[in-house]
């Protein structure tokens, strides 16, 4: 099977590579490019839904084609809340199979694209002095120039100077920009 899958995957220019077993997979090197696992519910070691899970809780976030011989909606439905793109019973049809790992393939790559950008701004955030770090935060949260400035003990003028700083070094044209900004690199800052 994994080497029908291969060739069918190389059919459209796809290069996979392919593991035996889970644990072959965990210790390969794996390229560091968008991709995505098709994984079988009756793996060597491990129950492929279980396997989905340890990828989980490892934060492997590559995306997951499931199938199986033996699958029932119970086990669909678990598969797709723990976050595969798709859910494919055996036999499936080649084009299927292709749909599924290229849009898994394209989630990844939207993925990557967002944690390339999160990652960026990260960067930016890190070149603010720890004043306009404040202030940012502050006026993100809804504050008013002057309530940042009381907060911090600052002069409204100040608050606003650090505040245009932190747009400035930040790359943000409006403060919807900084506020999304703001939330992409610390999401859990929001109640």
């Amino acid at each position: 099977m994994r080497e029908a899958l291969q060739t069918l995957l190389l059919s459209i220019g796809i290069e996979a590579l392919t593991y035996a077993t889970a644990q072959d997979f965990l210790t390969a090197a794996v390229p560091d490019a968008p991709g995505c696992l098709v994984i079988d519910i009756r793996l060597p070691d491990i129950n492929g839904l279980d396997f989905q899970a340890q990828l989980s809780q490892m934060g492997i976030q590559l995306p997951v084609v499931m199938m199986t011989g033996y699958g029932d909606i119970p086990m669909s439905v678990r598969a797709m809340k723990h976050g595969a793109v798709d859910f494919l019973p055996k036999p499936f049809k080649d084009q299927d199979m292709l749909d599924a790992v290229l849009a898994a393939i394209e989630r990844d790559r939207q993925r990557r694209a967002i944690d390339g950008d999160v990652s960026k701004m990260r960067e930016r955030f890190a070149t603010l002095s720890a004043r306009e770090q404040q202030v940012m935060l502050l006026v993100t949260e809804g504050k008013m120039n002057k309530q940042v400035a009381g907060d911090l003990g600052i002069s409204e003028i100040t608050a606003k100077i650090h505040r245009g700083a932190a747009m400035r070094k930040m790359g943000a044209r409006t403060l919807a920009d900084l506020v999304r900004m703001a939330d992409a690199i610390n999401p859990r800052r929001r109640p």
